[in-house]
C-alpha cells in the first residue's frame, strides 16, 4: 500500500482489495468508537487492542511507512528516468487485479453488473471532468478533507486527484503546509478524521448487506482507473492564478493524463509488455501466497 501510494493515480486502497485486507482494514478503523476510547480510560490495553485490531493496523501501517521512506526515492529516480516502464508494471497490476478481485464475487446478477458498469462510469468521469476553482471557506476545507481521504482508501480513486478536482490542492497541499496555514490545515485534518472514521462506517456497513455489488462497484473503479496509468501519455500540468504552471518540491504538479499510442514499436515497447506481464505474474503470485496461507 505504502509503494502504490508513492505513485500518482494508484491508491492504497486498491492493494488492500487484492490483497484481501481491504475489509478487515475497513472495520478495524470503524471500531475506534465509544466503546474503544472507554477501554483505553480504563486501561485495559489488551482489550482496546483486541476490539481495534491494533495488531493488525501497527504491522500494516509500519509497513506503508517503511515502503514510502525507502523507495520514495527509488521510485523517483525510475520516474524520471524510466517512466514507461514504471507505469507499464503498475498497469499490468491493476489489470490482472480486476479479474483476481471480481472472481471473489459470489452471484453476478443484474444488480451486481449495474454496480460494475456504475463504478467504471464514476471512475472513468473523474479522469476527464475540470477542477473547480480554489475555495479557502472552513467548512469546504473540512469537506475537502473528508473527501480526499475517503477517496484515498477507496479503489481506483486518488485522494490528491480528487483534491485536485475539488480546486483546493495547491491551498492544502502546497500553500497551507509550506507557510503553516492552521486555519486550513486544522479544518482539513478534522474533516479528514471525521470522514474516515464516517465513511468506514457505512462501507463496513455496505460491504456487510451487499457484499456482491459493493465488489462489482471497486472493480469497476479500478477498471475505470486504468487510463490514469495508461504507460504511454502525455501530462497535463495544473496552473495556478497567474496561469504559470504549478511546482511543488521542484516537480510540477499533475492535473490529468492523456493517453496516446505508443510512436515505436521499439525495444522499449516490448520491455514496457514484458513488464506488464511481471506486473501481472506478481498479482498470481500474491494470490497464490493468500490461499496458501489461508
Amino acid at each position: 500500500m505504502g509503494t502504490a501510494n508513492i505513485i500518482p493515480g494508484v491508491s492504497g486502497g486498491t492493494i488492500a482489495l487484492i490483497t484481501g485486507i481491504f475489509e478487515r482494514l475497513i472495520n478495524a478503523i470503524k471500531s475506534f468508537d465509544i466503546k474503544a476510547i472507554r477501554l483505553l480510560l480504563k486501561g485495559r490495553f489488551s482489550e482496546f487492542a483486541k476490539h481495534t485490531d491494533l495488531w493488525f493496523l501497527l504491522v500494516l501501517f509500519a509497513g506503508v511507512a517503511l515502503a514510502i521512506i525507502s523507495l520514495a526515492r527509488v521510485f523517483d529516480y525510475l520516474f524520471h528516468q524510466y517512466p514507461i516502464y514504471i507505469w507499464s508494471y503498475f498497469f499490468g497490476l491493476l489489470l490482472a487485479s480486476i479479474y483476481f478481485v471480481g472472481k471473489t464475487v459470489s452471484k453476478w446478477n443484474t444488480s451486481v453488473i449495474i454496480s460494475f458498469i456504475v463504478g467504471t462510469g464514476i471512475a472513468l468521469s473523474l479522469s476527464f471532468m475540470n477542477p473547480a476553482t480554489e475555495n479557502s471557506d472552513t467548512l469546504y476545507v473540512f469537506l475537502c478533507g473528508a473527501v480526499s481521504i475517503c477517496s484515498m482508501i477507496l479503489p481506483g480513486i486518488s485522494g490528491s486527484f480528487v483534491l485536485i478536482l475539488m480546486g483546493n490542492y495547491q491551498l492544502v497541499a502546497i500553500d497551507a503546509i509550506n507557510n503553516l496555514r492552521f486555519e486550513i490545515i486544522i479544518p482539513f485534518a478534522l474533516g479528514a478524521a471525521v470522514g474516515l472514521l464516517g465513511f468506514s462506517y457505512i462501507l463496513s456497513w455496505i460491504f456487510k448487506k451487499f457484499r456482491d455489488q459493493t465488489i462489482s462497484l471497486l472493480t469497476g473503479f479500478i477498471l475505470g482507473s486504468l487510463g490514469v496509468i495508461w504507460p504511454w501519455k502525455k501530462a497535463v500540468y495544473m496552473l495556478d492564478a497567474a496561469g504559470n504552471t504549478l511546482i511543488k518540491k521542484g516537480e510540477p504538479v499533475v492535473e490529468r493524463y492523456l493517453m496516446t499510442l505508443p510512436e515505436t514499436f521499439n525495444t522499449e515497447f516490448f520491455i514496457a509488455i514484458f513488464i506488464m506481464i511481471v506486473g501481472i505474474a506478481s498479482i498470481w503470485i500474491i494470490e497464490k501466497y493468500a490461499a496458501a496461507k489461508q
